[in-house]
């Protein structure tokens, strides 16, 4: 490593407020001095989001303007909370919260339960699954373990939804959720599951949002004591609330609204745990005088994979389309993407692995190589490629760095070395830091080359040698620094969660790389049937499919490996593809059919408070703002999402064609059934009253209402337009 890397890894505390924002570029500084009032940042992958807002936290307390105990910062991961304290920290920002919406709602649920409902807080449960199969067991519901999980997962998502047992099944029907049972079955396991619970006396995650929640909206003294507390509020990843989520929030702020929220919509792929796009979309429409900042200058990566990365999202549908970002890549060029066909999954494995290899051979870390793929299913023939080709990896998901027990033990081995080291002979021959730490450990199991194979001892060599690269880094960075310095700094980096690098190729999830990067990039099984997924169906499903591979595209910093099989296995029928979403974007594969994005450009567009802390830089030419839906007859801002695809209030007289909209549901109920779906997902009672409305005379009008894709325009069209124009008995017949 040079001593640019070392110095980044243990920079310098910055002396002053103003040191805090140096190197920002326009739009992040004005993030980091927009300080008062809601503030919306629409963030593309590798833009800074995490440098900016960290820098905004940091700037404030620094110039006295945030008092560090008032600041709560909420993101989505463990990882991502800890990294963000350990970038406050090294900006000389210490104190402020930086925590989970779990994290902070349990430890607000454990001071105020005492005093608002008595007693101890009821145990809270790691893993509901196996109350999920005792619940299952008290219903006489057998469930496989496949079942079990889908089922949990029904669970925790009509809780974050706020969805009660007896609302479940039209609450799911509504979504579209596909149950892995009868939604009556799920219902009925729900509530013997929240009976379970009661009985027992435990509580689970989505209970602690739920308790805290019914806490804050009951208790106006325990209320008006957090919003004391808390005067300025920081979410990370905001496309990924859940409306749990932005309840909690909401009875947080009060009536306040100095809030910071940071989000991109293409991004967004959780929905299916409850997560939404839509607070982020609406924040302007919630909150009129808000200071919006873009950001889309791309220091992540090449000019190539950004292309990639645009293309993919130029060619996507959707409320969240509409609002992507072009990014603009910093970097200088780089290789092409590579895009790779095998004639089987085991031999896309071993292609990958040999190409691993040899990037290993030419002096690429371990660490910067990353394999990802769609579901955790396809892990194992990659583990087994990369062990016969000798190649080191990490599983990503895996226990916390810090949590391990090989770390706690080498921390409670070189803890007691810097407190007696002159009386350990182990160290005897040791003349710096470096040479002490691999002293210590090799007590421990590390030893100078790395053991054969993979499995549990291959793991915690890699834990210890993370250690021992700490150890040069931190000496490096460091000069004199002792084995007590290093202790100090293990300690700190323990509270925050800021683990060191493993050494290791990462084998990862496309859903657990969300908000990691590597300089290599091999994204594999990109073919039909696993990108886009089988079970995705609906337009929305196909379009989160998509922001997923946009998600791994742009973890690359420099290549990009793509790669798909035409069979299973060896020998199996060769009838795989490439993805759909590649059409147009790789070599051979046609022209690419794309939009120009609608809020590409960077930039800020301040809201009637405007924004700042003093020291703003001046603001980027506005870009005409989106107008907010308004009531066709009253002319009332629409906020609900129905209303929005009606263009009326709920309450507002209709101009609907009664008759239109009859034989339009007539007309439904017979696709529905002949498609072997609910009749809302032909079209919902919403976007056939807008079309009653309208009574559309031509594609193009009916492709204008909300609710009408392109691929429900193309299958629908011609008998929608035919009803609207008064033909009779269209599509009711028996045939197709």
């Amino acid at each position: 490593m040079t001593a640019a890397t070392h110095s980044t890894l243990f920079p310098q505390v910055p002396d002053s407020a103003d040191a805090v924002l140096e190197g920002l570029d326009p739009e992040q500084r004005e993030v980091a001095t927009a300080l008062r009032g809601p503030v919306c940042v629409l963030a593309g992958a590798g833009t800074g989001k995490t440098r900016a807002i960290t820098h905004r936290i940091a700037y404030g307390v620094r110039a006295g303007i945030l008092h560090p105990s008032s600041v709560l910062a909420v993101t989505f991961t463990n990882r991502a909370a800890g990294e963000m304290r350990g970038r406050l920290r090294q900006l000389g920002a210490s104190g402020v919260q930086a925590r989970t919406f779990h994290s902070a709602a349990l430890r607000q649920l454990q001071y105020f339960w005492p005093k608002a409902i008595g007693g101890s807080l009821p145990r809270l449960v790691d893993r509901k699954i196996q109350l999920v199969a005792d619940a299952a067991a008290a219903c006489r519901l057998r469930l496989d373990r496949g079942e079990l999980r889908d089922a949990t997962a029904e669970i925790e998502w009509a809780k974050v939804t706020q969805t009660v047992p007896a609302d479940y099944a039209p609450a799911a029907a509504k979504a579209g959720r596909e149950s892995p049972r009868d939604p009556a079955e799920i219902a009925q396991l729900y509530a013997a599951y929240e009976d379970l619970k009661r009985t027992r006396s435990v509580i689970d995650f989505e209970d602690v949002l739920l308790l805290t929640v019914a806490v804050l909206q009951d208790r106006h003294d325990v209320a008006e004591q957090v919003r004391a507390q808390y005067q300025h509020f920081v979410v990370d990843e905001y496309q990924d609330v859940s409306p749990l989520q932005q309840r909690l929030l909401e009875l947080w702020l009060g009536d306040r609204d100095d809030l910071c929220v940071v989000g991109d919509a293409s991004q967004t792929i959780y929905s299916f745990t409850g997560a939404t796009p839509d607070h982020l979309l609406d924040f302007r429409v919630r909150h009129p005088g808000a200071t919006v900042v873009k950001l889309v200058r791309d220091y992540r990566s090449t000019p190539q994979v950004v292309h990639l990365a645009n293309g993919l999202l130029a060619q996507a549908r959707g409320r969240a389309a509409d609002h992507r970002l072009e990014l603009v890549s910093q970097r200088p060029a780089g290789p092409e993407p590579v895009y790779t066909e095998y004639a089987d999954e085991p031999a896309e494995a071993e292609g990958a692995a040999r190409r691993i290899r040899e990037l290993l051979d030419s002096g690429v870390p371990a660490a910067e190589i990353a394999v990802l793929f769609r579901t955790n299913s396809q892990s194992e023939t990659y583990e087994q490629a990369l062990a016969d080709a000798g190649v080191p990896y990490q599983l990503r998901g895996a226990e916390r760095f810090f949590d391990r027990p090989e770390v706690r033990k080498a921390g409670s081995a070189l803890r007691a070395a810097a407190r007696f080291g002159g009386n350990d002979s182990l160290l005897d021959d040791a003349v710096d830091l470096p040479s002490q730490v691999r002293a210590v450990l090799s007590g421990e199991g590390w030893t100078t080359e790395p053991p054969a194979g993979s499995g549990a001892v291959r793991e915690r060599w890699e834990s210890l040698a993370a250690l021992v690269g700490l150890a040069h880094d931190f000496a490096a960075a460091r000069a004199g620094a002792t084995l007590s310095d290093l202790v100090v700094e293990l300690d700190e980096r323990a509270g925050a969660q800021h683990a060191p690098t493993v050494q290791g190729v990462t084998l990862a999830s496309l859903h657990s790389a969300k908000g990691l990067e590597w300089d290599v990039v091999f994204l594999v099984g990109v073919a039909e049937g696993m990108m886009p997924i089988t079970y995705a169906k609906t337009d929305e499903q196909i379009e989160e499919e998509r922001r997923l591979l946009y998600v791994g595209v742009t973890r690359a910093r420099q290549r990009l490996h793509l790669s798909w099989a035409l069979a299973r296995s060896p020998g199996g029928r060769p009838n795989g593809r490439p993805s759909r979403f590649l059409k147009g974007l790789r070599p051979g594969s046609g022209a690419a059919g794309g939009r120009v994005a609608a809020g590409g450009a960077g930039g800020v567009e301040h809201g009637s408070r405007g924004g700042g802390g003093g020291g703003a830089a001046a603001p980027a030419p506005r870009r005409a703002r989106r107008t907010p839906a308004r009531c066709r007859v009253c002319g009332r801002t629409l906020t609900d999402a129905g209303e929005m695809k009606l263009m009326r209030c709920e309450g507002c007289p209709s101009d609907m064609d009664e008759g239109v909209y009859e034989r339009l549901r007539e007309w439904r109920a017979v696709q529905a059934e002949r498609s072997g779906q609910p009749a809302f997902c032909v079209f919902t009672d919403k976007t056939l009253m807008a079309i009653a409305e309208s009574v559309p005379e031509d594609e193009r009008e009916l492709a204008r209402i909300p609710g009408v894709g392109m691929r429900k325009l193309n299958r629908y069209g011609s008998d929608v337009l035919a009803i609207c124009a008064g033909q009779e008995g269209v599509g009711l017949d028996e045939g197709d």
